[in-house]
């Protein structure tokens, strides 16, 4: 291949490739973070420390490279970033640690995984995306998003019969807690509620994005907005001084992985892709991650492996192939459909300047 045919396939797989990379991460993330729990770093404190890494990662790259681009910060985008940074961080993130404590990992795994169905809802009510149930590409479109919901439930749900254990374990967490169910139903409410805030989070990144084109910069407002935001509430809900002390340990690792790489560098990712592609795009690799720390829990945790998971996960790809390649062709149309609109545009003429008309 040419050097501009490679440059040309990247540039065209550029935003799935990001996504991709992106649920590396949140894999990763799932082992850093449950090893510095079990060590004893309060969640809601990692929120806010982990946001606070992030916007300073973030803030040398956003000022320098988008200085010409950045829009004047007004107060109603201020407003409007402030809410984004309390659906995205702060309420949304403590909702779903705190779903943790009163009911079981599974079940919210297997309510966070909807978020994807969720933001596809919500684009097609709010017509960001358009789905044509008479053409193939948008019934492809709808049954890959419902493929690839009944593949997480099948991960989450269904376990069958365990894979071979490898007999070895290349990374231990100590000090694994078992979850007391507290309070199932309210659990099960924070969990549900996080997801929905989490959807109505990206579709309204879609409407601030046409506003502050700046993802850098927006990516860092955010992080310093949302840690602000989860400072106050942490400091509410935990009165004890030594809860904020971080040694130089897994805890500081933690932080800095989740700052560094989630907060920072994926989220820049995720606004890029929902800008290019939509928020329904990028929503729709969520479910991947499910299946890579599943894989990572097998390999290198030493965890067991079930068929319901490789099942689920084949039908999660599946459903995620049909729903790219019917966005995909849908966006060609769109464009072919564009282009034909501009050939059939009158082209300006001079015999109006000739008969001395306006």
């Amino acid at each position: 291949m040419t050097g501009s045919s490679i440059s040309g396939v990247y540039v065209r797989f550029k935003p799935h490739i990001l996504m991709i990379l992106a649920q590396i991460a949140f894999s990763f993330l799932f082992i850093i973070t449950e090893a510095s729990f079990n060590h004893g770093l309060n969640p809601f404190v990692y929120i806010t420390y982990r946001h606070i890494v992030g916007g300073l990662f973030t803030l040398p790259f956003a000022y320098f490279i988008e200085r010409k681009i950045r829009r004047k910060l007004t107060l109603a985008l201020f407003l409007e970033i402030f809410v984004l940074s309390l659906l995205s961080v702060s309420l949304t993130l403590n909702m779903y640690f705190t779903s943790l404590n009163y009911t079981s990992p599974t079940l919210v795994a297997c309510m966070t995984n909807t978020v994807a169905s969720l933001t596809f809802i919500l684009a097609v009510i709010l017509r960001l995306e358009e789905v044509n149930v008479r053409s193939p590409h948008g019934i492809a479109k709808t049954l890959g998003a419902g493929v690839s919901l009944a593949g997480v439930m099948m991960m989450t749900l269904y376990k069958g019969p365990s894979m071979k254990d490898l007999g070895y374990t290349l990374i231990h967490i100590e000090g694994a807690t078992t979850v007391v169910q507290k309070n199932w139903l309210k659990g099960s409410l924070l969990a549900i509620a996080s997801c929905i805030t989490w959807s109505i989070c990206y579709i309204l990144q879609t409407y601030t994005l046409k506003r502050y084109p700046a993802q850098l910069s927006l990516t860092t407002w955010i992080n310093f907005v949302g840690a602000a935001q989860s400072a106050v509430f942490t400091v509410i809900v935990q009165h004890k001084q030594a809860a904020w002390t971080v040694g130089f340990n897994i805890d500081l690792w933690s932080i800095l992985y989740g700052g560094v790489v989630i907060s920072g560098m994926v989220t820049f990712f995720q606004l890029w892709c929902t800008e290019a592609k939509g928020p329904v795009f990028m929503t729709m690799f969520n479910p991947l991650s499910t299946l890579l720390v599943a894989l990572l829990a097998y390999f290198v945790l030493g965890e067991k492996l079930y068929v319901g998971s490789i099942l689920g996960g084949i039908t999660v790809v599946v459903g995620l192939y049909l729903l790219l390649w019917g966005k995909e062709h849908d966006e060609v149309e769109k464009k072919l459909k564009e282009n034909d609109e501009k050939k059939t545009l009158p082209l300006p003429s001079d015999e109006n300047d000739l008969k001395g008309e306006p």
